[in-house]
Order: C-alpha cells, then structure tokens, then sequence
C-alpha cells in the first residue's frame, strides 16, 4: 500500500513539474509575442509618421537579380527643390556581404565626366536629372562595369530626421572657419569648432564645399557622417529603437530594398557583427584631370578603365 501512494505522490508531483513548465513556456511565448507585436507596432508607427510628412516615389529600376551573399545599392541625395529639375549631389554604392560582415561604400565625384547611354557625354550626376536612378546605375554599369540591385534616394527633410532620431544629442564634428562663412549656400549659420551638430546642422556640414577641397573635401565628409551614424547606431541606447529606425529609413527614404534585407543588416550592425567601413572614392588621385567641355563646363576627365578596374576590385569579396 506504501508503495503505491509512493507512485501516486511521485505521479502529482511530475504532473505539477509539466504544468509549471508549460506555464512558463506559455508566460515566455506571451512575452515573446508582446515584444514582437510592440516592436511591429514601433515599426509601423514610425513609417507611418514619416511618410506623412514626405510622400513616396516609386521609381523605375531595373536592378541586377540579388545574389545569395551580397548586393549593391545605388544611393542617392536628391536636393532638388520645388520645381526645378532633380539633382543629386551624392552618388555612393553602397556593398554588404552577409558572409564577411564587411560593409563598403564607393563614392563617385557628381562631376565626372562620362559616357551615359543614349545621351552622349556628360557629367555622371546628369544621368539621374535626365532619366532617373535608372538611367544612372545603367550608366554606372556602362562604364564601370558594376551591377547593382538596389537604389535608395534620401532628401534633405529625411536625413534631418533621421540623424536626430538615430542621435538625438547630436553628432560630433569639427566645424572648420570656412564653414562658419558659408550661411548663404548653407542655409543654416555653423560655429567654429568640434562639437555635436543636430540633424540641419550635420546636414550643412556634409554638403559643404566651398574650400580648397571643393567636392572632394564634401565626399570625405560624407564618408565620415556615414560612419559616424553607423557607429551610433551600434550603442547599447539604440538597440531598442531598432524596429523604429527601420521604420523610419523606409518612411523618409525612396528605396525598393526589401524590408527583410534591411532589418537583417541593421541587426547585424545593432549586435556589432559588421566589421569597419571600407572606402572608395571615383576617380581615385592621379587618375583624372580638369577639362572644361562645350556645353558641360568644368569636370573630371578620368581613366576610365583605371577606375573601373579599381571599383570592380574593390567590391569583390574575397
């Protein structure tokens, strides 16, 4: 009879051990699900918002079919204003491999000079103000033979907002004399000196141009900007925005890279798998000359089978 109960005492008590088990396993599911239902809450709250104030465009863009490891997006900064024709000041590619981690970015100078299908010679940054992204990655295509999947165009309105959502308290930069005389082209005043610019202000200091560096001083600092929010996005305070970002990036930004695609880079640079940025810059030094064409003006004569060659290195991964 001992024995028995014995087995009947044993049997509640594993039955007890289950259904605490499977009550935990109910509680961590409910959280689970919470979280994701919030964090896709944050997401839509967040696209939403941004589209609001920025409207969409869908573009036409005949991009390369995605490979299993890596792409290229054709990214663009449309400062077109009102009714005047669209322009792009930046032109980047921007490579991810999900093997390597390694994110790369190429920058084209806008004032090289190249051959853009059916339209002659010309500046790059007139293939986008006459036909679009995609005009310019089937130029870029043409003359440096580099494939690209994806475009991204981003104004001047969503990267202020985005820069302060990302960092609210700022960005650090050095704000050098210069700038601090170029309210006029600008639009904002900038004071001297190494301090944390808000969105407007990081915005400014990114376009500047007007010094012995011209162009190519606004390229490396765009590259600096870049890294600089990529490393922010990398803290520990902004882990939790995470769903709210991409919201935000797809809200403020044109592009037709695919939200799985953009959720599993950003939690890739969150959690700190990326390794450091690599850059390129088109034409590289010793590479081109100044020449002034009829009906172009003054721009960049470059070796085009030279940097072709060095785009086309760059980007493979190893």
């Amino acid at each position: 009879m001992t024995e028995v109960n014995d087995k009947r005492l044993e049997y509640r008590r594993k039955r007890r051990k289950r259904k605490k088990r499977r009550r935990f396993i109910a509680i961590f599911l409910l959280l689970i699900l919470a979280i994701g239902g919030y964090s896709v809450y944050q997401w839509y709250q967040a696209k939403s918002t941004a589209e609001e104030k920025q409207p969409k465009e869908e573009f036409e863009f005949h991009g390369a079919e995605e490979t299993a490891d890596n792409f290229n997006v054709l990214m663009m900064g449309d400062d077109s204003r009102g009714d005047e024709p669209a322009r792009t000041d930046t032109i980047m590619i921007a490579h991810y491999d999900s093997s390597s981690k390694r994110p790369k970015i190429v920058s084209i100078m806008r004032d090289t000079y190249v051959e853009i299908p059916g339209h002659g010679y010309n500046k790059i940054n007139a293939a986008y103000a006459i036909g679009g992204p995609d005009l310019l990655r089937e130029t870029i295509s043409h003359n440096f033979g580099v494939d690209l999947h994806y475009y991204a165009i981003v104004g001047f309105e969503g990267f202020v907002d985005v820069v302060n959502t990302i960092a609210p308290d700022g960005i650090e930069a050095t704000v050098t004399p210069e700038m601090t005389q170029d309210k006029k082209a600008l639009g904002i005043q900038l004071e001297e000196g190494t301090q944390k610019l808000n969105g407007e202000e990081l915005l400014a200091y990114a376009r500047f141009r007007h010094d012995e560096k011209s162009d190519f001083g606004r390229v490396q600092r765009q590259q600096e900007v870049i890294q600089k929010l990529t490393d922010k996005v990398k803290s520990v305070s902004t882990v939790t925005k995470l769903p709210e970002l991409v919201g935000f990036a797809q809200g403020y930004i044109d592009t037709n890279v695919r939200t799985g695609l953009i959720t599993s880079m950003a939690k890739d640079v969150v959690l700190g798998k990326t390794k450091e940025f690599e850059t390129l810059r088109i034409p590289e030094d010793g590479s081109y000359e100044d020449v002034r064409y009829e009906g172009v003006g003054l721009a960049l004569s470059i070796d085009v089978e030279h940097n072709a060659a060095l785009m086309q290195d760059f980007l493979h991964d190893e």
